[in-house]
């Protein structure tokens, strides 16, 4: 088969002809076009029309899997437009009568020619729930009966946007043109003569992706997750389609868009155990899908519970008679970090073991350590993705409370390592690093009780960067290299959650715990920078005896060797 890409532009009067027959993939989002756009796209086409006598309107681009010289199209890209045209046809249609309603009428309906071997058929076919209603009510021009629907009573949004847009059609109709049939006649030679649309054919489904990805300027990006959608429910047997694909858009209402194509990528990890080397269409079907026996079964056991695992972890919902509040305090530190490579091994053990309180605790108290430990030190992806993967590849055994996973555990030379960064000039780590290791620091100084908000987080140094030679600081920190060795140390540092006069900052102490550090009620918000307040002078000793405290904190918290 020729995987030739090809693209013209046709009027609609062959864009809704014998040449092309359209189908809407079940992996396609619903008709979702509401009245206000199904008004817009009338509003522009009439202003075209009374302005613009002689120039023609370009409707966009529709992107189809369509084998050349045959009919048959899925629609890929152009959803939308197509039904709303036909929308617009029907209604406009519905105010001709005799050999003009037959005219236009072609435009909805293949009338059918025996001698072509065409049989009578809409020209739309919309998803298998919508199919009948759209062809009875819209094709089949029964508006009045359409618009006289109960829309309370209509079992889907599609449904209802349908009839809505139906209403909207036939009433801009009759504002603009009344029963001058005439002008009616013009305005719908108008359409299908100067109305154009660019179709792009191609017979690969890839290939046709790749095009809707360049192409699409308007609407929603097609996803590697709606191309595996077609993929999966086209293997379901016909009388459980609707089951399952409505349990698949249940998840993805609940993921959104973005985060199901998330969840799909974790979910390859989990089966792959390493980084990604091509696109995730196709790895998962390289990696994922030949794991389930059927469709059913990669629906119910693997997507669904890896889906409500990623929902827990991402949005800290665990559950249960004990333990819950402590688990969703970790979740919720993991999801400080900047990366999500945490989540695979994470969605892995809830799916597995979500239900053993105890061991869910013991997992991610854990997890998050390991987690923490490559997030301050650094590790690049290569190196996280190889260190989870062992992880994975443990959970697939026999593991419990009892005999748990033993590769979350640090090894040695990783604890070593922690410990020296812990203790080194964390100020001048990234941000994303910095400011999760001071704000877990202050969460275990306050027994995690604080809750934070970074998005107006400074950390600042005690100790000024900068000392001038006649200051309090100076007499206390005479010697320099002393100070460049311990001012950006944690014990330095302190966590503000407000904008502060940059001035104070090299403030002698007293005056600078006031004017900086504390609040307006004279506190801070922190338990880091509370213990600061509390202290009478900042010299070498002062720094140095905290140190040996805040790191004596971290290694018992985080049970670092």
């Amino acid at each position: 088969m020729s995987k030739k890409i090809t693209g013209a532009e046709y009027p609609l009067s062959k864009i809704f002809s014998s040449d092309f027959d359209y189908a809407i993939p079940t992996y396609q989002r619903p008709y979702a076009w509401t009245h206000v756009q199904a008004g817009e796209l009338f509003s522009d086409l009439h202003d075209f029309f009374l302005n613009e006598p002689d120039d023609t309107y370009f409707l966009g681009s529709i992107v189809l899997i369509k084998e050349e010289g045959r009919p048959h199209s899925e629609v890929i890209d152009g959803q939308q437009r197509l039904t709303t045209l036909t929308i617009l046809l029907a209604a406009l249609t519905s105010q001709f009568s005799g050999e003009l309603r037959s005219d236009f009428e072609s435009y909805l309906r293949e009338p059918g020619r025996a001698s072509q071997g065409l049989m009578p058929k809409p020209r739309l076919a919309l998803r298998e729930r919508d199919r009948q209603f759209f062809a009875d009510y819209v094709q089949g021009l029964k508006l009045s009966d359409l618009v006289a629907l109960d829309p309370a009573q209509l079992d889907n949004e599609s449904k209802r946007n349908i009839r809505r847009n139906a209403l909207t059609m036939l009433e801009r109709l009759d504002a603009a043109f009344g029963s001058d049939e005439q002008r009616l006649c013009a305005f719908g030679a108008f359409l299908v003569q100067r109305c154009f649309l660019v179709a792009v054919s191609t017979p690969s489904q890839q290939s046709a992706f790749r095009v809707f990805s360049v192409l699409n300027s308007r609407g929603l990006d097609l996803l590697p997750t709606d191309i595996i959608k077609s993929d999966v429910i086209g293997k379901i047997p016909s009388s459980k389609q609707d089951e399952f694909n409505d349990i698949w858009e249940e998840l993805e209402v609940e993921t959104g868009r973005d985060g199901f194509a998330e969840v799909f990528a974790h979910i390859r990890m989990i089966y792959a155990k390493e980084k990604a080397r091509k696109a995730l269409l196709d790895e998962f079907r390289d990696k994922v899908l030949p794991k389930a026996e059927t469709a059913e079964v990669l629906i119910s056991s693997i997507i669904e519970p890896y889906t409500d695992a990623y929902l827990i972890a991402k949005h800290m919902r665990y559950t249960s008679t004990s333990n819950a509040e402590d688990v969703n305090v970790l979740l919720g530190w993991l999801n400080r970090i900047d990366n999500s490579d945490w989540l695979p091994p994470a969605m892995r053990f809830l799916a597995d073991k979500g239900s053993d309180a105890g061991y869910v605790l013991w997992f991610f108290r854990k997890l998050e350590r390991l987690a923490a430990y490559m997030h301050v030190c650094g590790l690049d992806v290569n190196q996280r993705i190889e260190r989870y993967a062992e992880v994975l590849r443990e959970l697939e055994g026999e593991h419990s409370l009892a005999a748990p996973v033993t590769s979350l555990e640090l090894k040695d030379s990783e604890c070593r390592r922690m410990i020296s960064v812990l203790d080194g000039p964390v100020y001048e780590m990234s941000a994303r690093r910095r400011n999760y290791l001071i704000l877990r620091l202050d969460s275990f100084v306050s027994d995690n009780a604080a809750r934070y908000d970074d998005r107006l987080l400074t950390i600042e140094h005690v100790l000024p960067q900068t000392v001038a030679a006649n200051s309090q600081w100076a007499g206390w920190w005479g010697d320099g290299e002393e100070r460049v060795e311990w001012v950006h140390r944690l014990a330095n540092l302190v966590p503000l959650n407000q904008r502060r006069n940059s001035a104070a900052q090299n403030y002698d102490f007293e005056r600078k715990k006031v004017a900086y550090f504390a609040g307006r009620s004279g506190v801070s918000s922190f338990a880091l920078t509370t213990q600061v307040l509390h202290q009478s002078t900042w010299r070498p000793e002062d720094v140095k005896r905290r140190q040996q405290a805040l790191l004596a904190l971290l290694q018992d918290k985080w049970a670092l060797c």
